[in-house]
């Protein structure tokens, strides 16, 4: 199905949980960290009483923001563990190490 970064051939069941759990943290972190640009660039819009020019652009800018961070952050996130490789039995060190 899937060819194994390491070895070649199938993905062992734990190397399809691995990526499974770091598909889950790239999505999870990416939608944090969109949300907290959003907040520190549309947040003065929301809270405080701007000029309407300035808060609707800063309502914009934040919601352009969202989309560009979250894609950076998933794709940072899988490049990373892609290029890092898992080790056989996560929290071992092999014998010859």
């Amino acid at each position: 199905m899937y060819a194994s970064g390491g070895h070649g051939g199938r993905r062992t069941r734990a190397e399809q949980d691995a990526a499974t759990v770091e598909i889950g943290y790239a999505l999870v972190s990416a939608a944090f960290a969109a949300a907290v640009v959003f907040g520190a660039v549309a947040g003065p819009a929301l809270l405080f009483d701007l000029p309407r020019l300035l808060g609707a652009a800063l309502l914009r800018l934040g919601l352009a923001a969202v989309p560009v961070v979250f894609m950076a952050r998933v794709v940072s996130v899988l490049v990373r563990f892609r290029q890092a490789g898992q080790p056989s039995q996560p929290g071992r060190t092999s014998p010859d190490s």
